[in-house]
Order: structure tokens, then sequence, then C-alpha cells
């Protein structure tokens, strides 16, 4: 089966660098996943795009380098099987704030067999992009990572680590910020971040994979810094904004204007 090059970095310690795409076009997904990114994840939930338009998009991620993750847009179990019967290599599963939530999410990225995995037979694309051996492999190439980003996720925090087949979590600041009292921002105040430390410290302490939504790139850097290993620097609808604002201002001769604003 085809390798997955995000857990294999995971794995050997290397930094994980992901895409994310809320956009639906199968071009954007080309254009940003030949950029060299590690991972690109398509975005159901919140990101512009339904089941359709994600097939084409991981296609197109298929033909660059980038492992091709999704979000997928709830817990239903039938929208996370198809996903990874389109190809998807790895599941971003929003809101598990409880460990029988997280269990149920394992299990529907499982074939049955080892352990308690409920995922039916039918992986379509997926054989045709993971390979021959698709079937026998998948449960130990597939990753899960749990997103953690309510108070409740945070009081159930060591039950959700523990759930056996998880490979990790994926933190949502704005959300959980939200869950917190807290108004979202960019750089998120003590309060969230003090949550964010002990999502993180828990989840190495399992020796499990740490992921983060970023609201740029220099903001990712700090995140590897601080211990996580996959960061998201930023959406393509953030990113085609910040470059078309950007170019708008030079071109009106109002370049140093635009240099405090991040762009």
């Amino acid at each position: 089966m085809r390798p997955n090059l995000v857990k294999q970095k995971f794995l050997t310690g290397e930094p994980i660098v992901n895409a994310w795409l809320s956009i639906p076009s199968s071009y954007a997904a080309e254009v940003v996943a030949s950029q060299g990114f590690d991972s690109v994840t398509v975005d159901l939930q919140h990101g512009m795009i339904g089941f359709d338009s994600a097939l084409h998009m991981l296609q197109a991620i298929s033909i660059t380098s980038a492992t091709p993750l999704v979000r997928c847009p709830s817990r239903d179990t039938a929208d996370i099987m198809r996903l990874l019967d389109a190809g998807a290599y790895g599941v971003i599963c929003p809101s598990i704030d409880t460990p029988a939530m997280a269990a149920e999410f394992v299990a529907a990225c499982r074939y049955p067999g080892a352990g308690s995995g409920t995922r039916s037979f039918g992986p379509a694309r997926g054989l045709l992009y993971g390979g021959a051996d698709y079937f026998s492999q998948a449960n130990q190439t597939i990753i899960a990572l749990a997103m953690i980003e309510s108070q409740q996720a945070l009081d159930n925090l060591d039950a959700i680590l523990d759930t056996p087949g998880l490979d990790g979590i994926y933190v949502g600041p704005n959300d959980l910020a939200l869950s917190l009292g807290v108004t979202p921002a960019a750089q998120p105040g003590d309060k969230v971040e003090q949550a964010i430390e002990q999502i993180l410290t828990a989840t190495l302490k399992r020796g499990l994979l740490a992921g983060i939504f970023c609201s740029d790139g220099e903001a990712a850097r700090r995140r590897l810094e601080q211990g996580f290993h996959l960061v998201t620097p930023g959406n393509d609808a953030n990113a085609l904004a910040s470059a078309s604002s950007s170019r708008l201002l030079a071109a009106r001769g109002e370049r140093n204007a635009s240099a405090g604003n991040g762009y």
C-alpha cells in the first residue's frame, strides 16, 4: 500500500506542514498541493465543499506528493467511510467531546478484525490510490485525528486520548475559545493558551500526534517550536484574500501601509 507520509514523518520526528482547502475547486487543490506541503486537508465541515467536489479535489491532490486528508462534516459514520473510500488517507473529525464519540469515530476508520472497526468493505477509489493490498494494510495506514475544541473535551481529555486506535488530536483554537467563553482571535489569550498547552502535554505524554490550526505561517512555526507535530498555516481563502489585498495595495502605491497589517 502507498505509504502515509504524514504518519511516516510523525514516527521519524519530522515536522508536518498541512495545507487547508475550503474552496470547492480541483484546480485550486492541485495548485496548493503542488507547493510542497506535506499534506493537504479538504474541509467538508466549514469549507464550501460537498462530496462530489471533495472527490475531485482528492484526485487532484493525489497527483502530487502531498498526503490527502479530509475534515469530515460530522461524526456520521457513513460520511467518514465514504471519504475514506474516495481516497482520503486520514480523517480529522470535529467535536469529539467524549471517549464514546472518540471510539465511534475510530471504529468508522477501521475495518473489522483487530480492534472494533465498523468500516464496511468497498474502498473504491481508495484501492486505486492506495494499491492492491489496501484492505489488508488500511487499518495501519489511515490516520484518525480527533478534534479537541470544547470544555467538555477538556474535561474528558485523558479518556479521549486513551481511545484504542486513535492516532492523535487536532486542536481547533476558535471553537475552543468559544467554548471557554472567549472571543476567537489570531493570537489566543491566556485562557485558551493554557487549554492548548494542557492538550499538547497530555497528547505528547501518550506518544500521539498533535496537530493544530494556525492563523498564518509565523504562528505555525511557533506551534512547531512549542511541540506540535502537524501545523496548518491558515487556509486557501485566507491566503487568496491576503495575496489579493497585498497586490491591490501595491498597485495603488500603498505597499508601505500594508506592512503593518500582516500582508
